[in-house]
């Protein structure tokens, strides 16, 4: 195992909660519903007969155009639960096809493909990374929450029973959402980055952080502003402002995204919060079981709309 760097280029503990944060994300919002949502919906041919998708664009950040996928069981009666998902970095929302687990499940699924991410392209940390106001993330994140807009609009879901997921990056996106859109039924975070940002650049050995970290060595005279940026996206940042039941999973070999992080945010969660941490596993946290555990907390928060998390 690789020794993490004992450099710690925005200290040693987590960011503070900037005092503008409430306005900040106000403001971004406010920005981007100058715009019309402008939802299309599009029917795809998957070959799929129990799931219907559709190539779904809406007007997000900027009033620019965001792609998904949204998935819907095909046989369905009465108005249906929804989960938005944000994937990992660089992944974008793959194909129509992939990820039928939770419109398997019986939810309306929506996948957005995070700006200018997909088909290979990653590396976007650094964009922006020392103007808060037009930093790559204060976008992407405004484009997740009018995903969940796009979705409490739609016919045939029910907009009070809205759930956020993602892994990785869209793990960070998660609690991000989670923290700037209200009424949220749950947050469920698996790996995320974005987290614990100086704890991140100490002990992370691979992955985007490392990025930042060497960005930092070159230029040491903008780690404050780099800080500014990062606290209005940072999860523990956002777990502070939770208000959705969280769930929480790290692996405790995770190289790209330390397992402290998740800690971290897991400690600052405002919410009923639990914390998953899985012996000997990476940067896929639980895999498998993480997905199985996520369907046990979304089948007991849209059951009764009351249940805790467990």
């Amino acid at each position: 195992m690789t020794s993490p760097p004992a450099v710690a280029p925005l200290g040693r503990e987590p960011l503070p909660t900037p005092a503008d944060y409430r306005a900040f994300w106000a403001t971004a919002m406010d920005e981007a519903r100058r715009f019309p949502l402008a939802t299309d919906l599009t029917r795809v041919d998957t070959g799929l007969t129990a799931i219907e998708v559709f190539d779904v664009t809406f007007r997000g950040s900027g009033g620019r155009p965001v792609r998904g996928w949204l998935r819907l069981p095909l046989h369905r009666a009465g108005p249906l639960p929804a989960v938005l998902h944000a994937n990992g970095y660089g992944a974008g929302r793959l194909s129509p096809i992939d990820d039928l687990t939770w419109s398997a499940a019986g939810y309306a699924h929506l996948i957005v493909n995070t700006h200018g991410q997909g088909g290979g392209s990653s590396g976007h940390l650094l964009d922006g990374i020392t103007d808060a106001e037009r930093s790559y993330y204060r976008g992407v994140f405004v484009d997740a929450a009018r995903a969940v807009d796009v979705l409490r609009s739609l016919d045939g879901v029910d907009p009070t029973r809205v759930a956020m997921i993602g892994n990785s990056q869209g793990g960070g996106i998660a609690l991000g959402i989670g923290a700037i859109v209200p009424d949220l039924i749950a947050v469920l975070a698996q790996a995320p980055f974005l987290t614990d940002a100086p704890q991140a650049l100490r002990l992370a050995t691979s992955g985007p952080w490392t990025d930042l970290r060497d960005y930092l060595a070159e230029h040491p005279d903008r780690a404050d502003t780099v800080a500014r940026t990062l606290s209005y996206v940072d999860g523990v940042t956002s777990a502070r402002h939770a208000t959705a039941p969280g769930w929480i999973s790290a692996g405790l070999d995770d190289q790209i995204c330390p397992p402290q992080t998740a800690r971290t945010a897991a400690s600052a969660y405002a919410a009923p919060v639990t914390l998953r941490e899985w012996p000997g596993a990476g940067h896929e946290a639980g895999a498998t079981a993480d997905r199985q555990m996520a369907l046990t907390v979304l089948r007991e928060r849209f059951g009764s709309g009351l249940a805790r998390l467990r």
